[in-house]
């Protein structure tokens, strides 16, 4: 299933040069790479962003029921 979705003729051209710069056979194997390295940016972004602020759990953490 497909469908059509529009784009400037600049954008178009963009793509279209892309795909070959790149080598890949379609745009939307060019799409599904910058969706996949935007998502990638984005966790590297927040990966670790709590380092330091979280500490080690504790057995006084628990919350023990059989008190």
């Amino acid at each position: 299933m497909s469908t059509t979705i529009r784009v400037s003729i600049a954008t178009a051209k963009k793509l279209e040069h892309l795909k070959k710069s790149l080598g890949m056979r379609s745009i939307e194997e060019v799409i599904i790479m910058l969706i996949n390295e935007r998502r990638k940016r984005i966790a590297r972004k927040f990966f670790g962003i709590d380092k330091g602020k979280i500490s080690s759990f504790t057995e006084e953490d628990r919350l023990d029921s059989r008190v």
